[in-house]
């Protein structure tokens, strides 16, 4: 795995020989590095992890050590025993007591768990949870390869639709051009060239429209890379579509069920939540610590004592050092009802985790049958879509050729000439989701790896833009 920092200096490092990127992989290398929701991913991740270690470090020892320096002064009126100067006797006078004196603490303390539940079961949680970032980070990644190529494979259909659209105008243009010239010679109606216009202006606005496509398609890119990124690779004319392996439905949904990764994190989320049900319920159970201490701290000044004897000063000097251990025992008799409460709640919260880990099991099985059954369906679309345009090319020709001849009209060329479009188009749309919809059903699974993505990049050998004028 790419930590940030790394990730972001390869980023620049290799951006100007990346910024023109000719295949799949490298601009998935680029988006690796530069996009901002795989970076997310990782941090949330490393921030998740860290719970782990301050659930352990709650049940290691605490040390803590303090200094305090205080001065204090007292006056007031007080009561002494003194001998009696009259008698040489002890008796109790009455005076006037001023103090100061100054005060100086060292001291280290130490606390250690002998038994809490509720850090036990706050330290299970963290670990599930820490286990489920680790699988959001793996669905973070195989999220980033289906992501990059659907964005990838988008420019890549709207460049065809781009080719296709600039043949349709050029093919317009010629029959708008012929139309007024059989007009001029008084071999065609004016509604002919009306018609013939019209169908011009509409594949020009369709260029311009499909040009602007093709531009925010890139920059579409360009959001996941975070550079920009041209001269890709397309797939050649001769592409034959096939399935992946002979795994059927059932066996598909299964190894789906039991390795996809955003299913594994919902159920460590789930681990967690019961975990925190036992920790709300350990509010009722004792707690166990050791506790020990070492000080050393001592007073030093002065006490003054007046009198209609006159005044005496004593001084005040006391120091003392050593350690104390004990240990002690807490049991929780009533909180107001705040632990039951929070029972309650944390059973709630593991409620709707498992019901969101219900649905989301639901959800992945329904996801890996339609994508099982969309990648089939769609070996068989490629092959009727390509069909389809041999049909509709043979079909304009023939209208080129019987308008020459007199046999079609221009209205039949540029109807044929529009189906033809929509063909073209739907070619390519056609192939590429059959392409995606292979790295959509590895995902679903929870086998999506790079190997898949550098296999559908081998199939990609034509300059995509060579055919379109930008």
């Amino acid at each position: 795995m790419i930590r940030r920092p790394l990730a972001l200096a390869l980023a620049f490092v290799l951006a100007p020989s990346l910024a023109s990127a000719e295949d799949l992989m490298q601009t998935y290398e680029l988006a690796r590095a530069g996009d901002p929701q795989f970076s997310a991913a990782e941090s949330n991740r490393l921030a998740t992890r860290e719970g782990a270690v301050q659930a352990r470090a709650a049940m290691l020892p605490q040390l803590d050590g303090t200094a305090t320096l205080s001065r204090s002064r007292s006056e007031g009126p007080s009561t002494q025993t003194q001998i009696n100067p009259a008698n040489g006797q002890l008796t109790s006078i009455s005076g006037n007591s001023d103090s100061e004196t100054t005060s100086r603490r060292y001291g280290v303390d130490l606390t250690q768990m002998i038994y809490d539940h509720s850090r036990i079961t706050t330290l299970r949680s963290q670990k599930a949870l820490s286990v489920a970032s680790d699988y959001q980070l793996e669905a973070a990644g195989d999220d980033l390869i289906t992501r990059t190529s659907a964005a990838y494979f988008n420019v890549l259909v709207q460049l065809e639709t781009l080719a296709a659209a600039q043949a349709a105008e050029d093919a317009a243009k010629k029959q708008f051009d012929y139309a007024s010239k059989r007009l001029e010679v008084g071999l065609a109606p004016i509604t002919d060239v009306h018609e013939a216009q019209a169908q011009y202006e509409s594949a020009r606005a369709s260029t311009i429209l499909t040009r602007n496509a093709v531009e925010d398609a890139y920059q579409a890119l360009a959001e996941i890379t975070g550079q920009p990124v041209r001269n890709l690779k397309a797939l050649p004319a001769d592409f034959q579509p096939a399935l992946p392996n002979s795994l059927g439905v059932e066996e598909w949904v299964q190894t789906a069920i039991d390795n996809n990764p955003a299913l594994q994190a919902k159920e460590y989320q789930l681990e967690s939540a019961e975990a925190n049900v036992n920790t709300a319920r350990s509010g009722h159970y004792p707690r166990l610590y050791l506790n020990g201490s070492y000080v050393d701290s001592a007073t030093w000044g002065d006490n003054t004592f007046t009198s209609g004897f006159g005044s005496v000063t004593n001084p005040v000097e006391n120091e003392s050092r050593g350690p104390q251990f004990g240990i002690t025992l807490s049991v929780p008799i009533f909180a107001g009802g705040a632990t039951q409460s929070g029972v309650r709640q944390a059973l709630a919260q593991r409620d709707v985790v498992q019901d969101e880990l219900v649905q989301q099991r639901r959800a992945l099985e329904r996801n890996a049958r339609n994508a099982y059954q969309t990648l089939v369906a769609g070996i068989s679309e490629v092959e009727a879509r390509r069909l389809a345009l041999v049909a509709a090319q043979s079909a304009y020709d023939a209208s080129n050729v019987g308008l020459e001849v007199g046999t079609r009209t221009v209205l039949d060329v540029l109807q044929n000439q529009r189906n033809l479009f929509t063909a073209q188009q739907n070619y390519a749309q056609a192939r590429y989701n059959y392409l995606q919809n292979r790295l959509l059903l590895e995902q679903a699974a929870g086998t999506l790896e790079i190997e898949d993505l550098q296999d559908i990049n081998r199939l990609l050998t034509v300059d995509a833009e060579s055919q379109v004028d930008l």
